[in-house]
């Protein structure tokens, strides 16, 4: 995909979730293209991060992967958005597995997993972008949470 064909992160989500409500029929048909679309979402949501901190995206690969290279990008100076590199490996993964047979009896069931994979890619940078401390750790919502939990010591009885 190029620069310009990127997808947002919010078009990330609706295209992840449609892909997770597909039959399997529909996953099956082209299980190696929607394999690498997903690859390249992952890649899309961290060039937007990129993009949004103001730095150019590498093109480079890591491990054979521009997504594993972009996290690794993401992650030098901002020790926090290490929470996010086994989501990346795990993009990788499913995109390999699917590769490895895409006749495989239960490749929907991957495809749809590693679109599960992708969209908790894209809500985490999507967090990430709205609240700097999300993510010390993988999912956390604490800083979010604590904003709209009202303070104990201030509440009537």
């Amino acid at each position: 995909m190029t620069d310009s064909a990127r997808m947002s992160i919010d078009d990330v989500t609706v295209r992840a979730e449609e892909l997770i409500g597909s039959s399997d029929e529909v996953l099956a048909r082209d299980a190696a293209g929607i394999a690498a679309e997903l690859l390249a979402m992952g890649e899309d949501i961290l060039a937007a991060w990129h993009e949004a901190k103001g730095a150019v995206p590498t093109g480079e690969k890591t491990e054979g992967f521009r997504l594993l290279a972009l996290h690794r990008q993401g992650a030098r100076g901002n020790p926090s958005f290490n929470a996010c590199r086994e989501t990346c490996r795990e993009i990788v993964y499913h995109h390999n597995l699917v590769l490895h047979d895409p006749e495989a009896s239960d490749v929907a069931h991957t495809i749809r997993l590693g679109a599960m994979v992708v969209n908790h890619l894209a809500l985490f940078v999507g967090g990430k972008l709205q609240e700097a401390g999300l993510g010390d750790f993988c999912c956390s919502s604490r800083p979010l949470r604590q904003s709209e939990t009202s303070n104990p010591a201030t509440e009537t009885v």
